[in-house]
């Protein structure tokens, strides 16, 4: 299939809108649809996803514009893809949005919307590069420049999205994982020990999870982590079923929870020999979902990072990220950073306290961005180390908060720490002596301090001031996302599984929060311009 881009939207005299009365025209240009159709499909740039399709002369492609205007539009009105394929051919409003009032039959068919996914996400595999990320960044820019939105004032913010799988307990998790491995088994004809046999048979859960109360839970795990041994040892013979997921999930569920006894007999790991407890198999419904506690829940799945772009009149999510709920926010703010060009006339960016980290600071300064970080994490440093001088590269201390000098200093890497030796006399003299807490030797006084504790020193001073309070005011604003997200766009019901399919489905939930955002911000105007002629 050849790649075509979608550059010939003329009307025809067959064109739908053209049998529509005065009255229906006007309906249709106060719709949703008007301000999809000239400012969010004019936005999708078709050319990113030229490398999906062949460079030889063959088939054209269905309009790609199309398609990823259908899918932002899909989540936009909570379709599914059927009810959006059969909308596209009898909903005028859907036509004008996609620019395909003039098409004689409507592009999009039963299969076009998977067979796209899949060509995405097989690229993705393949390269690396979120195709569907780039696009919705770049339409975000174009929109963000209609509704007079720079990127000098901007905000950030995580949460988590919950993947679309039951948290089954130890029992479960084997059972299924066994229960699988025996069904797949016996699809490629591969007979059964007569023990074992019962896994593939109807009802067979509910008999071993619920009614066999003679046995505690963990000794029915033990059962079913035995006969999972005996079934890789079967697959091992063969050799028919190494490449099936099944087989490789219960090999990894074997090796992150059980573990063999100097005895060479294998048992059941304890709590505390669990190895990587966050990144263990939690469903085999979706191996890459993990677990994490954040304010005091429990999360399995995902996490999400927006950038939140704000004008006067109106804000935008310009950025976006996803990723397993294990990624740090500061790894995210990191990220960010790096991929950024300088701001030449100036910017700043707030997040709470968890992306704060004294390299993102530096690197954010080294675009011209102010990094401001509203809340505190961790063991506070006295305020007094705000005055502490460094050198350059944080490594060694020059001169403390007394105006004091050194007189040897070296970098303890393992740490990063300075360690500074100053003159017993100095130090005893000094006014900040008790909230220093120097350790007098012999003939010198040594102190540890490291470039980290002065920036959060700095950061202690800066809160209390009424700047400060302001930033912190601005970024509350982006809270709202993450419950637009949840209550509108159900972001932690995603009918898929994986990273990689779940990021496709939130990229464009994105861009159909940024699309509702446009819809405000113009009728906002509206309003206006009707109270402006009123006057």
């Amino acid at each position: 299939m050849a790649f075509v881009a979608n550059d010939n939207q003329q009307l025809t005299l067959t064109d739908s809108t053209l049998n529509l009365t005065q009255r229906e025209k006007r309906v249709l240009e106060k719709s949703w649809a008007k301000t999809f159709a000239e400012k969010v499909f004019p936005a999708i740039d078709e050319s990113i996803f030229s490398v999906l399709y062949s460079d030889k002369a063959s088939r054209p492609n269905t309009p790609v514009n199309v398609i990823v205007g259908a899918l932002i539009l899909k989540e936009a009105l909570g379709d599914t893809d059927d009810e959006l394929v059969e909308a596209l051919m009898f909903d005028v409003r859907y036509q004008y949005a996609l620019h395909t009032t003039s098409f004689e039959e409507q592009p999009l068919s039963d299969r076009t919307l998977s067979r796209f996914r899949a060509r995405v996400l097989a690229y993705e595999t393949e390269h690396d590069v979120d195709l569907i990320h780039e696009c919705i960044v770049k339409m975000a820019k174009e929109i963000a420049e209609f509704m007079n939105i720079s990127p000098n004032m901007q905000r950030m913010d995580s949460f988590m999205v919950a993947a679309n799988i039951k948290n089954l307990s130890l029992l479960e998790l084997f059972y299924t994982c066994v229960a699988n491995l025996a069904k797949r088994m016996n699809q490629r004809e591969i007979s059964l020990p007569e023990e074992q046999h019962h896994y593939i048979e109807k009802d067979d859960y509910n008999r071993c999870i619920y009614h066999k109360r003679e046995l505690d839970a963990t000794e029915r795990t033990i059962v079913v982590m035995h006969d999972a041994e005996k079934l890789i040892e079967l697959c091992d013979k063969t050799g028919d079923l190494d490449d099936t997921s099944e087989y490789q999930l219960l090999i990894r569920l074997l090796k992150e929870r059980t573990i063999m006894d100097d005895d060479g007999a294998r048992r059941l790991r304890k709590k505390e020999e669990v190895e990587n407890p966050s990144e263990v198999l939690l469903n085999p419904s979706d191996p890459e979902a993990t677990f994490r506690y954040k304010a005091g829940e429990k999360n399995l799945g995902y996490v999400g990072n927006v950038v939140e772009s704000v004008g006067k009149k109106g804000s935008l999510i310009t950025d976006y990220a996803y990723e397993k709920n294990i990624y740090a926010d500061n790894q995210f703010m990191k990220d960010y950073l790096q991929q950024q060009d300088a701001f030449e006339e100036g910017a700043f960016l707030v997040a709470d306290g968890a992306y704060s980290a004294e390299t993102n600071s530096q690197i954010a300064a080294s675009h011209n961005l102010k990094l401001v970080t509203t809340n505190f994490t961790g063991r506070k440093p006295d305020e007094i180390y705000a005055e502490f001088k460094f050198s350059d590269d944080g490594h060694y201390l020059l001169e403390c908060i007394n105006g004091c000098a050194p007189e040897a200093c070296t970098y303890d890497s393992g740490n990063d720490r300075s360690v500074a030796w100053f003159k017993t006399e100095e130090c005893n003299s000094c006014p900040y002596k008790d909230r220093c807490q120097p350790r007098f030797m012999k003939t010198r006084v040594r102190k540890e301090v490291s470039w980290k504790a002065v920036g959060r020193a700095k950061q202690l001073q800066y809160m209390k001031t009424e700047d400060f309070g302001r930033y912190a005011r601005f970024r509350n604003g982006v809270e709202a996302i993450p419950s637009l997200l949840r209550r509108r766009y159900h972001v932690d019901k995603i009918p898929t599984h994986g990273k990689n399919r779940t990021r496709l489905c939130f990229g464009f939930k994105i861009a159909a929060l940024d699309f509702q955002k446009l819809l405000d911000y113009i009728n906002s105007l509206d309003r206006c311009d009707s109270k402006t002629k009123t006057a």
